[in-house]
């Protein structure tokens, strides 16, 4: 049985919800699409309060996806540490940071040539 190939835009819209369930903060999209050599399609930044709010969001993120749409991440690193977490999913990457982390690489400003969607939460 060959697998079910899963949009961009469903698994973002996952992602989304995995991060707005633990209450994640200032949520960005970058659609890198239009810009050369790039690793993937989208960036998805966010960033949590604290290494357990961090973990959370990353956790809730991975069971999301893994029960709505039967994917893994191709990779995960920083689950250590939990300053900055990146879940790859191959054609979307996210980025879950504590905000100092997030204030200090400024990833938003090294990809300002992508086109940004903030997302806006009600909490």
């Amino acid at each position: 049985m060959a697998k079910e190939k899963i949009s961009a835009d469903q698994l973002i819209s996952v992602i989304i919800s995995g991060i707005e369930d633990v209450k994640g903060k200032e949520i960005n999209i970058l659609d890198l699409r239009e810009i050369e050599n790039t690793v993937c399609d989208y960036f998805i930044i966010c960033e949590g309060t604290s290494n357990t709010q961090v973990n959370a969001i990353v956790n809730s993120i991975q069971k999301k996806v893994s029960k709505e749409l039967k994917d893994h991440p191709w990779h995960t690193e920083g689950v250590d540490n939990a300053e900055w977490i990146l879940i790859d999913y191959v054609n979307v990457v996210v980025h879950v940071f504590q905000k100092h982390v997030r204030e200090f690489y400024d990833i938003e400003s090294l990809w300002g040539d992508a086109k940004t969607t903030v997302i806006e939460t009600s909490y």
